[in-house]
């Protein structure tokens, strides 16, 4: 590819600078912090830890240390991995990398799981001739980890940069920062920051992204002489994007200095001292907060129309848990951490862009609310029946049979009918539909004079809501979300339905299920949704729980849910089952 004259003009100005005086203070400069982005700090630190063998900072929820380098996990919205951009990379080294890579292979991508990049034959590992056995993983968040075996150094192993010219990129970093010249094993050039290597491949093709938003937001060095470093840096005509001064929000009075360096790599420079800064994390409580005016339609009903998302009560569990049954709400941090969770555990296997309550998309801060159910008081399910007992036995079966393709049962399911109504694009069922997973969480309202339709965007189920007295239909007519009848009490919508098959169970209600569901506009951007299971065959008394809805015309949009389409998940399951019979056909285990 024929570089453009401005890149030309670039590289020519920083092979200049990096053909400079080098600075007297340079050779005291180390890699200090490599800033990451994601959803929770502490999902973060726990990650790290667990896997890498990083340490928690006392007394920073948002850092982890590895080694000399201390991880620092930024909460803020990102445009993608690191890979492509001027920080490709990071490295950890271990001491038997068959054995790291078996094990990091066992725990997947479940959970707060690892991401395995296979090489171009399959294999996790390459053996480079002189050099490595090396492997690369993903974290949760999209950054890219290189691992590679050695006995002398384990840890935090190097920072790998991209580049559009190597030779030149390293001259500027030597020429600023330090660092001592030397060959990685003999082989590859770069820079050592004490035990911690700065390395720099050339970049495909162009000039790579910049850092700024993506999974490695930026790198920090540190100064021991803060102030002539930055001076040297200001005669070197480097622009500084902040400071140099003590941040906003900085934790001590150590001052930093941010700039943009080669390759669109974001930089900071710390002085001494320096442990980052407490942003200003505000959190929108799901709940009103002051009395209410709920606008009208022409026709003078409560008007619920518009776009909303359950998005906040992600990962919000259905019961109370048993270590917080004296607590009633959670701290912003915990339920940051909580949804966290709920969303690498659901769907940690599809790219970012599925993840809706993951890297910053959503604008709607996580709910205290410490679970969905409010009522029994204690936010647990009232006791089973004898009936109750069996059908929830019954639908765990049904679950195991949907997550493995032998059925999880004394035998594969023979067809689509043994599996549920979720996995076959029927239904969620009610109240199931309501709740929030980790994507498509968009509700959709639409009223008319005696109807309001409610769209749930998992799916795409509609129901069509009267709101006026009509007959009730025969109790042998029954369907998969019941005979819905509305009517207003003041602002709230109150929705009675009966007349359930019993196929789609929420948990275990059966087709005698009573249901009530209650939606109040609290708050000109919040709709409560408030909902009471009635069903004396499986439950000893009703139970009640509560979601609230953030309002998003401007940014949310239901988008077409093609799950018949492209329910490549059917086939694999049933296709899966096939292969297990013939398993037991031929007699082979």
């Amino acid at each position: 590819m024929t570089k453009s004259p401005r890149i030309f003009a670039v590289l020519a100005a920083i092979a200049a600078l990096g053909a400079g005086p080098r600075l007297a203070h340079a050779a005291e400069a180390t890699i200090h912090q490599i800033n990451i982005t994601m959803s929770s700090p502490s999902e973060g630190v726990r990650w790290y830890s667990r896997h890498l063998k990083c340490e928690p900072v006392p007394d920073r929820r948002d850092t982890a240390r590895c080694g000399s380098v201390e991880l620092v996990f930024v909460v803020q919205g990102t445009q993608g991995s690191s890979q492509g951009t001027g920080i490709n990379h990071i490295g950890f080294t271990f001491p038997n990398l068959t054995e790291k890579m078996a094990e990091l292979e066992k725990v997947g991508v479940q959970g707060t799981g690892v991401r395995l990049q296979r090489q171009a034959d399959g294999a996790l590992l390459r053996d480079v001739p002189k050099l490595f056995k090396i492997a690369y993983i993903f974290d949760p968040w999209g950054t890219r980890i290189e691992l590679v075996e050695d006995g002398e150094s384990p840890g935090f192993h190097h920072v790998h940069l991209s580049a559009t010219d190597p030779a030149a990129t390293i001259a500027w970093y030597r020429d600023r920062f330090g660092g001592k010249p030397s060959k990685l094993k003999g082989q590859v050039d770069g820079l050592l920051f004490g035990s911690v290597w700065l390395l720099v491949s050339k970049h495909p093709e162009g000039v790579p992204a910049p850092t700024t938003g993506r999974a490695i937001d930026h790198l920090t060095f540190l100064a021991k002489d803060f102030d002539s470093a930055a001076s040297d840096l200001r005669r070197q005509r480097v622009k500084f994007a902040d400071g140099p001064g003590i941040p906003k929000g900085g934790r001590t009075q150590a001052k930093r200095a941010v700039f943009t360096g080669p390759d669109n790599v974001k930089l900071a420079l710390v002085q001494s001292g320096y442990a980052g800064v407490d942003l200003d994390r505000t959190v929108q409580v799901a709940s009103a907060t002051g009395p209410y005016t709920v606008p009208r339609t022409p026709w003078g009903e409560p008007d619920f129309q518009g776009v909303w998302t359950g998005n906040a009560f992600h990962g919000i569990p259905l019961e109370r848990p048993a270590n917080l049954t004296d607590r009633k709400t959670l701290t912003p941090e915990e339920a940051e951490a909580r949804r966290e969770r709920g969303t690498l555990g659901g769907i940690w296997g599809y790219e970012r862009e599925w993840r809706d309550t993951a890297l910053g998309y959503t604008k709607n801060a996580p709910t205290t609310q410490v679970s969905v159910v409010v009522d029994p008081p204690d936010g647990r399910f009232p006791p089973l029946t004898d009936a109750g007992k069996t059908r929830a036995e019954e639908g765990r079966k049904l679950r195991a049979a949907d997550e493995n393709s032998t059925g999880g049962m004394a035998r594969p399911p023979a067809g689509p009918e043994e599996l549920s109504p979720y996995v076959r694009c029927i239904t969620r069922g009610l109240p199931g539909m309501m709740t929030a997973i980790g994507y498509n969480n968009g509700l959709q309202i639409a009223q008319g004079p005696g109807f309001v339709t409610v769209q749930k965007e998992m799916i795409h189920e509609t129901r069509v809501i009267p709101t006026k007295p009509r007959e009730k239909v025969g109790p042998g007519l029954t369907t998969w979300l019941g005979d819905p009848h509305g009517r207003w009490e003041g602002d709230t919508l109150v929705i009675e339905s009966s007349n359930f098959n019993g196929r789609a169970p929420f948990l275990q209600e059966s087709a005698n299920m009573k249901l009530t569901e209650r939606f109040t506009r609290i708050a000109a951007d919040k709709l409560e949704y408030r909902f009471t299971v009635d069903d004396l065959t499986i439950w000893t008394k009703p139970w009640t729980g509560v979601i609230v809805f953030d309002r998003d015309d401007s940014q949310y949009e239901l988008v077409e849910y093609s799950c018949h389409e492209g329910n490549y998940g059917m086939t694999g399951i049933l296709s899966g089952a096939r292969a297990a019979d013939k398993k037991v056909g031929s007699g082979s285990k």
